[in-house]
């Protein structure tokens, strides 16, 4: 009987293991949005297959029986709304529009890796005839595609969220601190936060055309028009947050720091922000799905390169495949904002201990 219990002992302390792994990546994943793998991991590692099956159907079944039954009435009721262009697409042509867009960027990947190639080889041919002086570098024109047009939509979307948090944040810890400073800048935000970005963009066009006058290759100043409209647009809800978690911080913490003689660095460094982390953290959420939606605006009005300017080109364009285009980049633009909201709580599960979110 003992020999029995020594042998199952490593057993089982392998098996605790093993779940106090998954436990610990369950956070992640369910961060991440994959929160329906956890369950798996516990039924193959042998924990209760029915109460296991029942969490799969909650966090698995249940959303995908949603997406079903929207693809369902999406293709029953597309081909019965017809427009000027046609029948509104159903997903299969949705779907078949996509894999098109999807070829084109491989086919001009083609196109710029069979240029780049024969520059080299005409640059080593004039190199070996003694004509170095001859030699020409140059940069790709072709069209930019889909995946391109991606690119440049997160890229200008990153640029304004990263400019709209270093302004928000220690403008948002200065009002939280001091109740002068949050006195004088309200009356801005209240005015200046529900300003649409239509409204902003000429402004901001003006204003950038006037400063940005020498524009850099890697900085184009469409770029910076977009980033900075983000900026305007999506950095309230990072102030507002902010501002209230530094308000709101334990009194006795504040104390602490006044007892301890800690300068105002520190303090802020030491004790504020610990404590105010899971606020900014919530407005740093809402302003970059803020900004992700101002920006396909943005990019729509000034004919910026994007997503939103693919958009609008789709509906101008008016081909037989314009609306299943444009219903691609729609899906695109809802499926990257979803990643975007996923990346930030999973950095907020990172970096605060609260487990309110």
């Amino acid at each position: 009987m003992t020999q029995a219990i020594t042998v199952a002992d490593p057993k089982l302390a392998r098996r605790e293991r093993l779940f106090q792994r998954i436990n610990k990546a369950a956070g992640w994943l369910n961060a991440l949005g994959l929160g329906w793998v956890t369950p798996i991991l516990r039924m193959a590692a042998g924990d209760n297959v029915a109460e296991q099956m029942s969490e799969i159907r909650k966090v698995l079944l249940v959303p995908l029986a949603g997406i079903l039954c929207f693809l369902a009435l999406w293709g029953f009721l597309a081909p019965k709304v017809q427009t000027s262009l046609g029948a509104i697409p159903g997903p299969a042509a949705v779907f078949g529009q996509a894999n098109v867009l999807l070829q084109d960027h491989f086919v001009e990947r083609s196109k710029a890796t069979a240029f780049y190639a024969r520059q080299d080889e005409r640059n080593a041919k004039l190199v070996a005839d003694g004509k170095a002086d001859q030699v020409k570098h140059r940069v790709f024109t072709g069209k930019p595609t889909y995946i391109d047009q991606i690119t440049t939509s997160l890229m200008t979307v990153g640029l304004g969220f990263v400019i709209a948090t270093l302004v928000a944040v220690p403008l948002g810890i200065a009002s939280g601190l001091s109740k002068t400073i949050n006195g004088a800048i309200n009356p801005l935000i209240q005015i200046f936060k529900p300003v649409s970005p239509l409204a902003w963009l000429p402004i901001v066009t003006m204003v950038v055309s006037a400063l940005y006058v020498d524009p850099s290759s890697l900085l184009p100043k469409s770029l910076v028009i977009s980033a900075v409209t983000v900026t305007l647009c999506s950095l309230w809800p990072t102030l507002i947050n902010t501002a209230l978690g530094v308000a709101s911080i334990d009194k006795d913490l504040v104390n602490v720091g006044k007892v301890l003689q800690l300068s105002t660095a520190t303090t802020i460094r030491k004790l504020v922000l610990p404590s105010a982390l899971p606020l900014i953290f919530t407005g740093l959420r809402l302003s970059l799905g803020v900004g992700w939606m101002v920006l396909i605006a943005a990019e729509m009005l000034a004919q910026n390169p994007g997503l939103g300017k693919f958009v609008w080109d789709e509906f101008q364009n008016g081909s037989s495949d314009s609306l299943a285009r444009i219903m691609v980049a729609v899906l695109t633009i809802g499926i990257i904002g979803f990643i975007l909201d996923r990346i930030m709580y999973a950095l907020q599960s990172a970096f605060t201990f609260s487990s309110n979110r």
